[in-house]
């Protein structure tokens, strides 16, 4: 039960990071939002909120990396896809109003250690993203580099779609990333 009040914060703040931003995911806003009692705040997080959103920023890395080995085997244009389409969902799900909680901690965050915990989840995603693309099909040369061009333009699209509540910005960036993974 302790085990699964803490998931649902972590899970909580990764949500409100993803939607309100580093300064908007407070401990209040997580506990509101989870449904977890006040006194789980400092038994699971007692080194206070950069702890929580730590965690969060972990939990989103692995999500996200989960959603990227699902290509592993595939082409490098369906790997390319598949990456793209997650951040799809996630900006037409949420009506515009979620992006990367990842992101909005390197943004927002002048911890290093946060930004360590942000940079470590960036480099994993390129990591596996070029290993992928390069199985895929991808000269070796290359892999790597796209794989870095498709994290920064997934990203940079979904943030471009969140500021004008469309999904054209995100579709111009995907379909010309998709074209060069092709």
């Amino acid at each position: 039960m302790a085990g699964e009040s803490r998931t649902r914060m972590i899970e909580g703040a990764s949500r409100l990071l993803a939607t309100k931003g580093l300064q908007e995911t407070s401990f209040s806003e997580v506990l509101k939002l989870t449904g977890a009692p006040r006194g789980s705040i400092y038994h699971h997080f007692p080194e206070g909120k950069e702890q929580l959103v730590a965690a969060a920023v972990d939990h989103a890395g692995r999500i996200a990396t989960e959603l990227i080995e699902l290509s592993a085997g595939e082409p490098a244009v369906v790997v390319a896809s598949r990456f793209l389409e997650a951040w799809r969902q996630v900006l037409v799900r949420s009506n515009f109003h979620a992006g990367c909680s990842v992101l909005a901690v390197t943004v927002a965050t002048e911890s290093p250690e946060l930004l360590d915990h942000a940079a470590a989840v960036f480099r994993n995603w390129r990591r596996r993203l070029g290993e992928l693309l390069e199985q895929g099909g991808m000269p070796a040369d290359d892999a790597q580099s796209f794989a870095a061009l498709l994290v920064a333009g997934a990203e940079g699209a979904v943030v471009l779609s969140r500021a004008e509540q469309s999904i054209e910005p995100f579709e111009l960036v995907s379909g010309r990333l998709l074209d060069l993974a092709g």
